[in-house]
């Protein structure tokens, strides 16, 4: 464990802050990518990221203390305590307003942030690994099992690398999304595979970790995964229904509108 990486003139860099700063100048370099091929302003894209990043961590930090209302000290108001529920929709809140301020395209945007945000995701879970922040696992006896004696939250036996298990998780999904986006796709499907994938992954692992059952025996975490499972599965969906919709019926074939049934006839 390294929770402090260095220091400089007595002042402590520590893993976690870096993991962060890391993980949002990943996702701007991915999104401005994108941005650049679509032939968007870079700028938009890093604006997206930075206030994005900004207000996450405000909604991360806010649904934290209120999960723990009844036991907040002013400890908790630092640097430490966030809830990556909370953070997303804070992060969704501001790319939805920023969206509409710049009048970008919103389908592209949201869809380009999938990955970027996924990759992000995976490299702020090796900044909670490297700190010990507490959202390791529990007790194992699996060869890769580890104690953290002098993590931040410590643990004198060995446990689930829960973190890391995540990490890696990301990056499986990264790549499943990076191959979906090979081939056009409806509007937002790449998204909502987003929410799918990434809903189900921390509903598993939730089973490893030592977070306390909410509801009908799931923790908080696995219930937001849930909400996160239906959603992707409805946007994908609709955007599937849309499309066929949306599709110009071939020639020679019956088209309806209203009651009437019409052809059209190749000249």
């Amino acid at each position: 464990m390294r929770p402090i990486l260095f220091s400089v003139f007595g002042f402590d860099v520590q893993s976690y802050g870096v993991s962060k700063a890391a993980a949002a100048l990943l996702a701007a370099f991915l999104l401005g990518r994108a941005f650049d091929r679509r032939g968007l302003k870079k700028d938009d894209a890093y604006s997206l990221v930075m206030w994005a990043t900004i207000w996450g961590f405000v909604g991360a930090k806010i649904y934290f203390l209120l999960e723990h209302a009844d036991e907040v000290t002013w400890h908790h108001l630092g640097g430490s305590g966030f809830t990556w529920y909370g953070g997303l929709i804070g992060g969704i809140a501001t790319f939805l307003i920023i969206i509409r301020r710049r009048h970008l395209p919103a389908a592209f945007v949201i869809d380009a942030a999938a990955i970027p945000l996924t990759l992000a995701y995976g490299v702020g879970r090796i900044g909670c690994w490297l700190s010990g922040d507490g959202t390791y696992g529990k007790p194992t006896n699996l060869p890769w099992g580890v104690a953290l004696p002098n993590a931040m939250v410590p643990s004198d036996v060995p446990v689930h690398p829960t973190p890391l298990y995540e990490t890696l998780a990301a990056l499986v999904i990264a790549a499943v999304l990076w191959a979906l986006q090979r081939r056009t796709r409806p509007p937002l499907e790449i998204f909502g595979a987003y929410l799918v994938l990434s809903g189900v992954s921390r509903f598993l692992v939730e089973y490893l970790r030592i977070n306390e059952s909410a509801l009908f025996g799931l923790t908080q975490p696995q219930l937001w995964a849930l909400v996160s499972i239906v959603a992707g599965v409805a946007v994908i969906v609709h955007g599937r229904l849309r499309t066929r919709r949306s599709e110009p019926a071939p020639s020679g074939e019956p088209v309806t509108h209203g009651s009437e049934p019409q052809t059209f006839i190749k000249a």
